[in-house]
């Protein structure tokens, strides 16, 4: 397991089994592994892994990296995945989105999205946010919901590990583009930020450096949330 910021600088942050049990006990609703480099290195996520983390745990778990046909998803889903999530492969080929929605049901499919400010618009990165498109985040997302996506996970590649607050423009202008679920990513430093991430019509908000630094639990931040009127699962 790894985490560094704006998808560079990579530090080992432990065992991805060992952390996805521990986030489970301390009350997380679901656990999102993303392989960031599967798809620059042109593979699948790696099967054993997801193997290994679906077996220990009881809530959905929603994995992607590499993904590129209808058979590679469904690899995934019966390695133990509940939800998978495409990025690359659904830019390259976007009727990719469909063909997975036909076969598991859009509910499976989750489109991802790795989002950078510039000349006065979101675009989009693919490939561990290695290669722009010519692609806004506004127009992909209208696209990707049209052939089928289930949901978004929405990663601000300007705000990804500095903890300084989830992009909430980005978030605004995603949010007017769909009524589907949207995962806020990137840039998760209180529970603050996450009260933030919903208020601007986050579904759910993803977490990575605060937990695996130990500056924050889980439980915590959803107390937080909580005390805060926040309808969401509590221990």
């Amino acid at each position: 397991m790894v985490k560094g910021r704006s998808f560079e600088n990579l530090v080992d942050q432990g065992d991805p089994v060992a952390r996805a049990l521990a986030y489970e006990r301390d009350g997380a609703d679901e656990i999102c592994m993303l392989d960031i480099s599967a798809s620059n290195e042109s593979r699948l996520a790696l099967l054993e892994v997801v193997r290994r983390v679906a077996r220990g745990l009881s809530i959905p778990l929603v994995v992607g990296g590499g993904v590129r046909s209808v058979d590679d998803m469904g690899a995934l889903l019966a390695a133990g995945a509940d939800r998978v999530s495409i990025n690359t492969g659904a830019v390259e080929d976007p009727d990719l989105i469909t063909r997975c929605a036909r076969r598991f049901g859009r509910q499976a499919v989750v489109v991802a999205i790795d989002a950078r400010r510039g000349d006065g618009r979101y675009g989009i990165e693919t490939h561990g946010a290695r290669r722009a498109r010519e692609l806004s985040v506004v127009d992909w997302i209208r696209e990707a919901d049209r052939r089928g996506a289930g949901e978004f996970l929405l990663t601000s590649i300007d705000q990804d590990g500095r903890q300084a607050g989830y992009d909430l423009e980005l978030l605004a202008v995603s949010r007017a583009a769909t009524r589907r679920p949207i995962i806020a990513s990137g840039g998760a430093g209180d529970a603050r930020h996450v009260a933030d991430a919903l208020a601007q019509g986050a579904d759910a908000a993803l977490l990575a450096s605060i937990l695996h630094e130990g500056r924050h639990r889980v439980s915590d931040i959803k107390a937080y949330l909580v005390s805060r009127g926040e309808e969401i699962r509590s221990a």
